[in-house]
């Protein structure tokens, strides 16, 4: 009778724990959307290179596309979202404060649609110091309005390239940053949906 107790006991933790997995499993799922502007093709290799991190994280759905193409559906979908720029006179391009704008438009910003969503941002600039920080900082600005959770890679802020002549194209180091980039925000946006779920 014992032995059958302990086997029955056994097998009741077992299956308990084999629910507690399936269901943190599933918690973990994230949509990263990668939004970006590239008109050289370094921003677009930058946010492949996000996309690479935050795939390497296990339950992690990503879709990457241009600041033209995103839709408020897009938006709504996605856990995280992770918005890449090039360097325009020391800030963001138009295109993509066109985007955020548009978060008006599309009537996410009125009822802070995207409220607790997590976003991150990087940028791509000529020179060594022609205001990628500042740009980071300017698209973290708008998502903090909306009431996002920002998240950073290694940085302080999130990921830069240098492409200008000093350093032509997306070199090793700037493509390791990305990467840590995504990772991160995958991961953060894993916690931050398990402990949503009620």
């Amino acid at each position: 009778m014992d032995r059958q107790l302990a086997f029955l006991s056994l097998c009741i933790s077992a299956a308990f724990v084999f629910m507690l997995g399936c269901a943190d499993a599933a918690l973990a799922d994230v949509s990263v959307l990668i939004v970006y502007h590239s008109a050289t093709a370094n921003t677009e290799k930058m946010a492949q290179g996000v996309a690479e991190g935050a795939k390497s994280v296990s339950g992690t759905n990503v879709t990457m596309k241009r600041v033209g193409e995103i839709s408020a559906d897009d938006l709504l979908a996605s856990d995280a979202v992770v918005v890449g720029s090039p360097v325009y006179f020391g800030n963001m391009s138009g295109e993509v404060k066109s985007f955020f704008d548009n978060w008006l438009k599309l009537g996410l910003f009125q009822e802070r649609k995207m409220r607790n969503k997590v976003g991150a941002a990087f940028a791509t600039g000529g020179g060594i110091s022609n205001g990628k920080e500042l740009t980071v900082v300017g698209m973290h600005s708008a998502m903090l309005v909306n009431q996002m959770i920002i998240a950073s890679g290694n940085s302080g802020f999130g990921a830069t390239a240098t492409t200008g002549p000093d350093s032509p194209g997306i070199d090793e180091k700037e493509l390791a940053e990305a990467n840590a980039l995504g990772k991160r925000v995958a991961e953060v946006t894993a916690i931050v949906k398990r402990g949503n779920v009620k």
